[in-house]
């Protein structure tokens, strides 16, 4: 444990973290998500996906360069559904930014395959469908 760091950043994630640069993305995904076969980089942790996303975001600038930094899949037959994970990681997100962070929404094929090329993947014991987040790093700015 380390003081001010979060506790569920393990010295894997930690590393992961530190290593991605700006544009680089992390899909943090639910226990049903084939990440074994899709990830690049597989971390597992046995927390929630929001409970992961939350201590991610307390280091991890999201890259304000583009429309959308945070991805998300959409229903599969309900697209315009938003489930509770979501509203969860909406939340989460503009919590973190200190304001509104648009969220897109693809759909799951999509999603599969920008897992796939995502810098790392993060395997949570999410139980709840739509677990599944992906965010995009950006810079930390000078001072």
């Amino acid at each position: 444990m380390l003081k001010t760091i979060h506790p569920l950043l393990s010295p894997e994630l930690l590393t992961v973290l530190a290593a991605m640069g700006h544009g680089d993305e992390l899909a943090i995904v639910d226990a049903n998500f084939p990440a074994a076969s899709m990830a690049r980089l597989l971390i597992r942790s046995s927390a929630t996906s929001t409970q992961v996303l939350e201590a991610v975001l307390t280091l991890l600038p999201l890259d304000d360069f583009v429309e959308s930094p945070v991805t998300v899949m959409k229903v599969v037959g309900a697209p315009d559904e938003i489930p509770e994970t979501v509203r969860e990681y909406q939340a989460t997100v503009d919590k973190a930014e200190g304001k509104p962070v648009k969220v897109e929404r693809i759909d799951r094929f999509a999603f599969y395959e920008r897992s796939r090329a995502a810098f790392a993947v993060v395997a949570t014991n999410e139980t709840r469908f739509y677990g599944n987040v992906i965010v995009k790093k950006g810079v930390v700015r000078p001072k």
